[in-house]
Protein backbone atom coordinates (compact mmCIF):
# COMPACT_ATOMS: atom_id res chain seq x y z
CA UNK A 1 0.00 0.00 0.00
CA UNK A 2 3.27 2.45 0.52
CA UNK A 3 3.66 1.98 -2.83
CA UNK A 4 0.25 3.44 -4.06
CA UNK A 5 0.64 6.66 -1.61
CA UNK A 6 4.16 7.23 -3.06
CA UNK A 7 2.11 7.32 -6.28
CA UNK A 8 0.21 10.22 -5.44
CA UNK A 9 2.90 12.55 -4.69
CA UNK A 10 4.70 11.79 -8.08
CA UNK A 11 4.94 14.54 -10.95
CA UNK A 12 4.57 11.98 -13.34
CA UNK A 13 0.85 11.29 -12.15
CA UNK A 14 -0.34 14.91 -11.89
CA UNK A 15 1.55 16.13 -15.18
CA UNK A 16 -0.45 12.73 -16.75
CA UNK A 17 -3.56 13.68 -15.17
CA UNK A 18 -3.38 16.75 -17.42
CA UNK A 19 -2.94 15.69 -20.84
CA UNK A 20 -5.53 13.11 -20.31
CA UNK A 21 -8.05 15.33 -18.99
CA UNK A 22 -7.32 17.85 -22.12
CA UNK A 23 -9.48 15.97 -25.00
CA UNK A 24 -12.42 15.74 -21.91
CA UNK A 25 -12.11 19.34 -21.51
CA UNK A 26 -12.71 20.17 -24.86
CA UNK A 27 -15.29 17.28 -25.07
CA UNK A 28 -16.81 18.32 -22.03
CA UNK A 29 -17.07 22.24 -22.81
CA UNK A 30 -18.49 21.73 -26.44
CA UNK A 31 -21.48 19.25 -25.03
CA UNK A 32 -21.83 21.72 -22.49
CA UNK A 33 -22.50 24.58 -25.11
CA UNK A 34 -24.77 22.62 -27.04
CA UNK A 35 -26.71 21.56 -23.80
CA UNK A 36 -27.33 24.71 -22.48
CA UNK A 37 -28.89 26.26 -25.43
CA UNK A 38 -31.01 23.20 -25.54
CA UNK A 39 -29.57 20.42 -27.71
CA UNK A 40 -28.21 16.76 -26.89
CA UNK A 41 -25.38 16.19 -29.37
CA UNK A 42 -25.08 12.60 -28.88
CA UNK A 43 -22.84 12.96 -32.17
CA UNK A 44 -19.76 13.72 -30.14
CA UNK A 45 -17.55 10.51 -30.42
CA UNK A 46 -17.91 10.63 -34.14
CA UNK A 47 -17.06 14.55 -34.31
CA UNK A 48 -14.10 13.64 -31.96
CA UNK A 49 -13.26 10.92 -34.44
CA UNK A 50 -13.34 12.26 -37.18
CA UNK A 51 -11.70 15.69 -35.62
CA UNK A 52 -8.78 13.30 -34.72
CA UNK A 53 -8.35 11.97 -38.42
CA UNK A 54 -8.76 15.39 -40.32
CA UNK A 55 -6.03 17.60 -38.32
CA UNK A 56 -3.71 14.23 -38.57
CA UNK A 57 -4.61 14.46 -41.99
CA UNK A 58 -4.01 18.21 -42.58
CA UNK A 59 -0.48 17.58 -41.20
CA UNK A 60 0.30 14.90 -42.80
CA UNK A 61 -0.38 16.37 -46.13
CA UNK A 62 1.75 19.13 -45.32
CA UNK A 63 -0.13 21.39 -43.24
CA UNK A 64 1.60 22.73 -40.03
CA UNK A 65 0.42 21.58 -36.46
CA UNK A 66 -2.23 25.05 -35.69
CA UNK A 67 -3.66 24.27 -38.78
CA UNK A 68 -4.45 20.84 -38.78
CA UNK A 69 -6.26 22.08 -35.05
CA UNK A 70 -8.24 24.80 -37.28
CA UNK A 71 -9.20 21.68 -39.99
CA UNK A 72 -10.45 20.02 -37.05
CA UNK A 73 -12.31 22.69 -35.86
CA UNK A 74 -14.34 23.34 -38.88
CA UNK A 75 -14.50 19.27 -39.40
CA UNK A 76 -16.34 18.87 -36.62
CA UNK A 77 -18.23 22.23 -37.02
CA UNK A 78 -19.16 21.38 -39.85
CA UNK A 79 -21.17 17.74 -38.64
CA UNK A 80 -22.72 20.17 -35.88
CA UNK A 81 -23.85 21.97 -38.48
CA UNK A 82 -25.49 19.06 -40.12
CA UNK A 83 -26.79 17.78 -36.75
CA UNK A 84 -28.54 21.57 -35.84
CA UNK A 85 -30.02 21.77 -39.11
CA UNK A 86 -31.73 18.08 -38.14
CA UNK A 87 -32.58 19.45 -35.09
CA UNK A 88 -33.52 22.85 -34.62
CA UNK A 89 -35.18 24.19 -37.57
CA UNK A 90 -37.03 20.51 -39.10
CA UNK A 91 -37.42 19.24 -35.32
CA UNK A 92 -35.82 15.93 -35.48
CA UNK A 93 -35.28 13.67 -32.65
CA UNK A 94 -32.27 14.99 -30.95
CA UNK A 95 -31.34 10.94 -29.78
CA UNK A 96 -31.34 9.56 -33.16
CA UNK A 97 -29.70 12.65 -35.18
CA UNK A 98 -26.70 12.21 -32.62
CA UNK A 99 -26.38 8.73 -32.81
CA UNK A 100 -26.78 8.96 -36.94
CA UNK A 101 -23.99 11.36 -36.81
CA UNK A 102 -21.81 9.43 -34.78
CA UNK A 103 -22.16 6.86 -37.42
CA UNK A 104 -21.59 8.81 -40.03
CA UNK A 105 -18.79 11.10 -39.34
CA UNK A 106 -16.80 7.47 -37.66
CA UNK A 107 -17.26 5.99 -40.47
CA UNK A 108 -16.41 8.53 -42.56
CA UNK A 109 -13.59 9.14 -41.38
CA UNK A 110 -12.04 6.05 -41.72
CA UNK A 111 -13.08 5.73 -44.97
CA UNK A 112 -11.11 9.34 -45.74
CA UNK A 113 -7.86 7.92 -44.22
CA UNK A 114 -7.61 4.44 -45.92
CA UNK A 115 -8.51 6.94 -49.32
CA UNK A 116 -5.50 8.79 -48.20
CA UNK A 117 -3.38 6.57 -46.77
CA UNK A 118 -3.12 3.10 -48.36
CA UNK A 119 -3.15 0.13 -46.16
CA UNK A 120 -0.02 -0.48 -44.11
CA UNK A 121 2.07 -2.77 -41.68
CA UNK A 122 3.04 0.36 -39.69
CA UNK A 123 1.07 3.46 -39.35
CA UNK A 124 2.05 6.37 -40.86
CA UNK A 125 3.55 9.35 -38.07
CA UNK A 126 3.84 12.72 -37.67
CA UNK A 127 5.77 15.20 -35.80
CA UNK A 128 3.23 15.86 -32.91
CA UNK A 129 3.38 18.94 -30.70
CA UNK A 130 6.27 19.61 -28.16
CA UNK A 131 5.88 20.14 -24.45
CA UNK A 132 6.54 24.08 -24.20
CA UNK A 133 8.81 24.99 -21.34
CA UNK A 134 7.51 28.72 -19.72
CA UNK A 135 10.42 30.17 -18.61
CA UNK A 136 10.86 30.65 -14.46
CA UNK A 137 7.80 28.45 -13.82
CA UNK A 138 8.53 25.67 -15.27
CA UNK A 139 11.55 25.41 -12.76
CA UNK A 140 9.62 25.50 -9.93
CA UNK A 141 9.68 22.76 -7.40
CA UNK A 142 6.70 20.20 -8.42
CA UNK A 143 4.49 22.65 -10.05
CA UNK A 144 6.90 23.64 -12.96
CA UNK A 145 6.72 20.28 -14.44
CA UNK A 146 3.30 19.37 -13.34
CA UNK A 147 1.38 22.75 -14.88
CA UNK A 148 3.93 24.58 -16.95
CA UNK A 149 5.58 22.03 -19.13
CA UNK A 150 2.64 21.11 -21.71
CA UNK A 151 1.75 21.10 -25.47
CA UNK A 152 0.32 23.96 -26.31
CA UNK A 153 -3.55 21.83 -26.94
CA UNK A 154 -3.45 21.74 -23.21
CA UNK A 155 -3.04 25.88 -22.34
CA UNK A 156 -5.72 25.95 -24.96
CA UNK A 157 -8.02 23.78 -23.77
CA UNK A 158 -7.98 25.67 -20.00
CA UNK A 159 -8.06 29.01 -21.36
CA UNK A 160 -10.93 27.85 -23.21
CA UNK A 161 -12.68 26.87 -20.03
CA UNK A 162 -12.13 30.36 -18.33
CA UNK A 163 -13.30 32.07 -21.37
CA UNK A 164 -16.58 30.32 -21.72
CA UNK A 165 -17.10 30.70 -17.93
CA UNK A 166 -16.91 34.18 -18.70
CA UNK A 167 -19.39 33.97 -21.74
CA UNK A 168 -21.95 32.05 -20.44
CA UNK A 169 -22.09 33.52 -16.88
CA UNK A 170 -21.10 37.88 -17.74
CA UNK A 171 -22.18 37.98 -21.53
CA UNK A 172 -25.25 39.24 -23.40
CA UNK A 173 -24.48 36.36 -25.49
CA UNK A 174 -24.33 33.69 -22.98
CA UNK A 175 -27.45 34.73 -21.61
CA UNK A 176 -28.85 34.75 -24.70
CA UNK A 177 -27.61 30.94 -24.60
CA UNK A 178 -29.10 30.54 -21.79
CA UNK A 179 -32.40 31.29 -22.17
CA UNK A 180 -32.61 29.38 -25.15
CA UNK A 181 -31.97 26.40 -23.15
CA UNK A 182 -34.35 27.53 -20.63
CA UNK A 183 -37.58 29.24 -22.27
CA UNK A 184 -37.37 29.89 -26.09
CA UNK A 185 -40.23 31.59 -26.19
CA UNK A 186 -39.54 33.93 -23.72
CA UNK A 187 -35.59 34.34 -25.56
CA UNK A 188 -38.25 35.18 -28.64
CA UNK A 189 -40.33 38.09 -26.95
CA UNK A 190 -36.87 39.85 -25.64
CA UNK A 191 -36.21 39.71 -29.41
CA UNK A 192 -33.19 36.46 -29.43
CA UNK A 193 -33.85 34.27 -32.47
CA UNK A 194 -33.72 31.10 -30.38
CA UNK A 195 -32.98 29.28 -33.88
CA UNK A 196 -30.17 31.08 -34.86
CA UNK A 197 -28.92 30.92 -30.94
CA UNK A 198 -29.03 26.84 -30.83
CA UNK A 199 -27.44 26.72 -34.16
CA UNK A 200 -24.59 28.25 -33.67
CA UNK A 201 -24.21 27.10 -30.55
CA UNK A 202 -24.28 23.58 -31.76
CA UNK A 203 -21.86 24.43 -34.21
CA UNK A 204 -18.66 26.17 -31.85
CA UNK A 205 -19.74 23.29 -29.37
CA UNK A 206 -19.20 20.60 -32.23
CA UNK A 207 -15.89 22.89 -33.63
CA UNK A 208 -14.62 22.40 -29.72
CA UNK A 209 -15.33 18.20 -29.82
CA UNK A 210 -13.42 17.77 -32.89
CA UNK A 211 -10.25 19.66 -31.21
CA UNK A 212 -10.92 17.11 -28.40
CA UNK A 213 -10.37 14.74 -30.88
CA UNK A 214 -7.43 16.28 -32.34
CA UNK A 215 -5.41 16.23 -29.42
CA UNK A 216 -4.83 12.68 -29.71
CA UNK A 217 -3.23 12.80 -32.66
CA UNK A 218 -1.71 16.00 -32.77
CA UNK A 219 -0.26 16.16 -29.41
CA UNK A 220 -0.83 12.90 -27.58
CA UNK A 221 0.29 10.25 -30.39
CA UNK A 222 1.73 10.80 -33.43
CA UNK A 223 -0.64 8.55 -35.50
CA UNK A 224 -4.27 8.06 -36.45
CA UNK A 225 -6.41 4.81 -36.12
CA UNK A 226 -10.38 4.27 -36.01
CA UNK A 227 -10.80 3.71 -32.17
CA UNK A 228 -8.53 6.06 -30.24
CA UNK A 229 -11.24 8.09 -28.91
CA UNK A 230 -12.59 4.84 -26.87
CA UNK A 231 -15.77 5.89 -25.73
CA UNK A 232 -14.38 9.90 -24.13
CA UNK A 233 -17.61 11.24 -26.14
CA UNK A 234 -19.41 9.72 -23.68
CA UNK A 235 -17.61 10.21 -20.75
CA UNK A 236 -18.17 14.10 -22.02
CA UNK A 237 -22.01 13.77 -22.06
CA UNK A 238 -21.72 12.33 -18.63
CA UNK A 239 -19.33 14.78 -17.43
CA UNK A 240 -21.85 17.54 -18.38
CA UNK A 241 -24.46 16.11 -15.93
CA UNK A 242 -21.59 15.90 -13.28
CA UNK A 243 -21.03 19.06 -13.92
CA UNK A 244 -24.42 20.48 -13.44
CA UNK A 245 -23.94 22.61 -17.02
CA UNK A 246 -21.00 24.79 -15.26
CA UNK A 247 -18.07 25.12 -16.91
CA UNK A 248 -15.96 25.65 -13.81
CA UNK A 249 -16.92 22.02 -12.64
CA UNK A 250 -16.62 20.73 -16.06
CA UNK A 251 -13.11 21.35 -16.41
CA UNK A 252 -13.15 19.82 -12.48
CA UNK A 253 -14.78 16.80 -13.34
CA UNK A 254 -12.39 16.52 -16.64
CA UNK A 255 -9.29 16.62 -14.13
CA UNK A 256 -11.21 14.15 -11.51
CA UNK A 257 -11.71 11.57 -14.38
CA UNK A 258 -8.14 12.28 -16.05
CA UNK A 259 -7.08 11.64 -12.39
CA UNK A 260 -8.59 8.25 -11.53
CA UNK A 261 -7.34 7.09 -15.15
CA UNK A 262 -3.68 8.27 -14.54
CA UNK A 263 -3.65 6.80 -11.40
CA UNK A 264 -4.81 3.43 -12.50
CA UNK A 265 -2.84 3.26 -14.75
CA UNK A 266 0.07 3.15 -12.51
CA UNK A 267 -1.50 1.34 -9.85
CA UNK A 268 -1.59 -1.61 -13.14
CA UNK A 269 2.36 -1.37 -13.02
CA UNK A 270 2.53 -1.28 -9.19
CA UNK A 271 0.03 -4.34 -8.72
CA UNK A 272 -0.82 -5.92 -11.60
CA UNK A 273 1.17 -8.96 -11.27
CA UNK A 274 -1.26 -9.72 -7.77
CA UNK A 275 -4.64 -7.71 -8.99
CA UNK A 276 -6.34 -8.50 -12.30
CA UNK A 277 -5.81 -5.71 -14.33
CA UNK A 278 -9.12 -5.47 -15.72
CA UNK A 279 -10.25 -4.33 -12.07
CA UNK A 280 -7.60 -1.02 -12.58
CA UNK A 281 -9.59 -0.56 -15.76
CA UNK A 282 -12.81 -0.70 -14.37
CA UNK A 283 -11.57 1.83 -11.63
CA UNK A 284 -12.39 5.03 -13.38
CA UNK A 285 -15.26 4.39 -14.93
CA UNK A 286 -16.80 3.32 -11.23
CA UNK A 287 -15.23 6.55 -9.59
CA UNK A 288 -16.77 8.41 -11.90
CA UNK A 289 -20.50 6.71 -11.85
CA UNK A 290 -20.22 7.08 -8.34
CA UNK A 291 -19.58 10.98 -8.45
CA UNK A 292 -21.76 11.02 -11.12
CA UNK A 293 -24.72 10.40 -8.92
CA UNK A 294 -23.78 12.22 -6.20
CA UNK A 295 -23.32 15.37 -8.01
CA UNK A 296 -26.19 15.08 -10.44
CA UNK A 297 -28.61 14.58 -7.41
CA UNK A 298 -28.36 18.67 -7.15
CA UNK A 299 -27.61 19.12 -10.86
CA UNK A 300 -31.00 21.41 -12.63
CA UNK A 301 -31.58 20.42 -15.87
CA UNK A 302 -32.08 22.86 -18.43
CA UNK A 303 -35.79 23.11 -19.07
CA UNK A 304 -36.14 23.31 -22.62
CA UNK A 305 -33.02 20.88 -22.83
CA UNK A 306 -34.16 18.21 -25.69
CA UNK A 307 -37.12 20.17 -26.80
CA UNK A 308 -37.64 21.44 -30.28
CA UNK A 309 -38.55 24.95 -31.03
CA UNK A 310 -41.36 25.81 -33.50
CA UNK A 311 -42.01 29.52 -33.68
CA UNK A 312 -45.70 30.15 -32.92
CA UNK A 313 -46.22 27.16 -30.77
CA UNK A 314 -46.69 27.29 -26.52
Amino acid sequence: MSEAFEILGSVGLWAAVLRIATPLIFGTLGALICERAGVLNLGIEGIMSFGAMLGWLAVFQGADLWTGLLAAAIGGAAFGLLHAVMTVPLGLSQHVTGLGITLLASSLGYYVFRLAVPVQGTPPTITPFAPIDIPGLSDLPFIGPTLFAQTPPTYLAIACAALIAYVIARTPLGLAVRMTGENPHAAEAQGIDPIAVRIGAVVCGSALMGLGGAFLTLSAFNSFFPTMIQGRGWVCIALVVFAAWRPGRALFGALLFAFFDAYQLRLQTAYGSVVPYQLFLMMPYILSIVALIVMSRRARVPQALMQPYRRGER
